[in-house]
C-alpha cells in the first residue's frame, strides 16, 4: 500500500509542475494577444485605402491588368496558406490546413493547376510528411510578423502573377489564413487576392454613398496599376499575417487554459486517491496492531493458566 501512495504523490508532483508551465504559457499568450490586436488595427486603414485606390484606377480606366482583369480561361492558381511555427495552439493550424485543402480541391475541380505556398513550420511539416510539392515556404516569424516578412512572402507571388501563363505565371492568387474575430472565436477564411473583385473591394453602403471621381493617369493607367500591384499584395499579406498571429496567440491561450484546468482537476482526483490510499494504509496498520495485541493477550492468558 505504501508503494501505491508513493506513485500517487509522484504523479501529483509531475502534474503540478506541468500545470505551472501551462499557466505561464497561458499568461504569455494573453499578453501577446493585445499587441497583435493593436498591429491588426493599425494595418487596416492603409490596406483599406490602398484597395480603394486600386478600385478607383480600375473603374476610371479600361486598362487590362493582372490586378483587376480576370483571365478568360484561368489555368493556374496559387494558394498561400498561413499556419503557425509552434504547436500547443489547439486546432489552429489543422483548421487552416483543412480550409486550404478544400480550396485546392475546388480549384482543381475547376480544371486549374494549383501551386501551394506555405507560411509556418506546421504547414511545411504537413506537406513534407505527405511528400507533396510546395512551391515555396517560409517560417520562423508567424507569432510576430513584420512588414519585411510580408514583402519577402509576397515577392515570388507578385513575380509569378506578372508572368504569362505559358511561362508559369498565375491567373489567380488565393490566401488562406485565420481571421481574428474575438478572444474566443478565430475562423479560417479563404480570400481571392488577385484578380481583385471590385464588387467586394468596398462595403455596399460605401459603394452606394460614394461616387468615385474621374481621374487622369500619368504616365498611364497600366503604369499606375503596375506600381500599386506589389503594394496591394504586400498590404493584404501583411494584414493576413497579423490576423493569423493574433488568432494563434488566442488559440494558444485557450488551449493552455484548458490544459491548466484539466491539470487542476487531475491533481484533485489524484489527491483523493492518495488520501484514500493513505486511509487504507492507516486502517490496515491499526488492524494489524489490534490483531497483534489480541494475539499477544491470548498468548499471555494461556501461559497464566
Amino acid at each position: 500500500m505504501g508503494a501505491q501512495l508513493r506513485v500517487y504523490k509522484r504523479r501529483i508532483r509531475s502534474v503540478t509542475a506541468t500545470k505551472k508551465i501551462t499557466k505561464a504559457m497561458e499568461m504569455i499568450a494573453a499578453s501577446r494577444i493585445v499587441k497583435a490586436q493593436r498591429k491588426v488595427t493599425a494595418s487596416m486603414p492603409y490596406a483599406t485605402e490602398l484597395t480603394r485606390a486600386v478600385t478607383a484606377v480600375a473603374t476610371g480606366s479600361n486598362a487590362k491588368h493582372a490586378l483587376t482583369t480576370e483571365a478568360e480561361n484561368p489555368a493556374r492558381a496559387a494558394v498561400l496558406l498561413i499556419t503557425s511555427d509552434r504547436g500547443l495552439a489547439g486546432g489552429y493550424s489543422s483548421n487552416a490546413i483543412k480550409a486550404a485543402e478544400r480550396l485546392t480541391e475546388r480549384l482543381r475541380g475547376e480544371g486549374k493547376d494549383v501551386d501551394t505556398y506555405v507560411v509556418g513550420r506546421k504547414g511545411i511539416a504537413y506537406y513534407g510528411f505527405r511528400e507533396r510539392k510546395v512551391a515555396q515556404s517560409w517560417g520562423g516569424f508567424t507569432d510576430n510578423p513584420t512588414y519585411a516578412d510580408a514583402k519577402n512572402v509576397s515577392a515570388p507571388l507578385i513575380e509569378a502573377v506578372q508572368l504569362d501563363t505559358a511561362e508559369g505565371g498565375l491567373d489567380e492568387l488565393h490566401i488562406v489564413f485565420t481571421e481574428f474575430q474575438s478572444m474566443l472565436t478565430q475562423t479560417p477564411v479563404e480570400n481571392r487576392l488577385l484578380p481583385l473583385s471590385l464588387e467586394e473591394s468596398a462595403e455596399p453602403s460605401e459603394a452606394k454613398a460614394e461616387v468615385l471621381p474621374l481621374f487622369e493617369f500619368e504616365p498611364s493607367a497600366e503604369g499606375v496599376l503596375d506600381a500599386l500591384l506589389p503594394r496591394y499584395v504586400e498590404s493584404r499579406v501583411y494584414n493576413a499575417l497579423l490576423q493569423s498571429a493574433a488568432s494563434e496567440h488566442a488559440a494558444r491561450r485557450r488551449a493552455m487554459k484548458s490544459a491548466t484546468d484539466n491539470a487542476g482537476d487531475l491533481v484533485k482526483s489524484l489527491s483523493r486517491l492518495a488520501n484514500a490510499a493513505r486511509q487504507a494504509e492507516i486502517t490496515q496498520e491499526i488492524s494489524e496492531i489490534v490483531g497483534g495485541s489480541s494475539a499477544l493477550a491470548d498468548a499471555t492468558a494461556g501461559s497464566d493458566k
